[in-house]
Parts: C-alpha cells; structure tokens; sequence
C-alpha cells in the first residue's frame, strides 16, 4: 500500500502489524528500520508507532532516521485514546521525493 492519501484506519492497522511481522525484535536498528518502512507508505503518529510498530520511542528513532539523511517532518496533532484521553502527538511525515532506501 503506497497510497497515503487512500489507506483507510483498518488499512494502516493492518499494514502497520504487518511491518512489525516483517522486522522481527526491538533493537533500536530494527525499530528504525519498521518506521522507516511504515513511513515511505504514509505519515504515522507516535501513538500509532507504539500500538502497532513496537517502537516505544518514536521521537528517539525519528532523530536517528533524521541524522542518516531523511527528510521527516513533524505535524502535531491531538488523538483521543480508547481510555477517551486526549494526547498532543507528532505525526511524523518522510518528505516525498527524499530517498528512504538507506538504513540507520
């Protein structure tokens, strides 16, 4: 699924589990490599990294995709958890036409 304006929630549910499937373990190179792989599909929060992708420190792994050269870019946003708390997230973005083929 490339299609980032087009994937519905169950969608990206769906294709997130399935990256997490792919890159079995939690080193933080493997986290990286999850979210790298999530986000050249679409944007993803901080909630949704933990939920589905198993990576517990977004922002941390953001910095370290950022410092081997990719372009992400932060927008903040609140979501309301299944609890009906609201939470100020960042969804993180890889800016298009910016390579992603490189891991950490």
């Amino acid at each position: 699924m490339t299609d980032k304006e087009k994937a519905t929630p169950s969608e990206k549910k769906a294709a997130l589990e399935a990256i997490r499937a792919q890159f079995k373990g939690t080193s933080t190179n493997t986290q990286c490599a999850r979210l790298l792989d999530a986000l050249a599909r679409f944007p993803v929060t901080t909630f949704e990294a933990m939920r589905f992708l198993d990576v517990y420190h977004c922002p941390a792994r953001v910095l370290q995709l950022r410092k081997a050269g990719h372009n992400i870019v932060t927008h903040w946003q609140t979501v309301v958890t299944e609890a009906g708390a609201k939470h100020r997230v960042g969804l993180y973005a890889l800016e298009r036409g910016v390579s992603h083929e490189a891991t950490p």
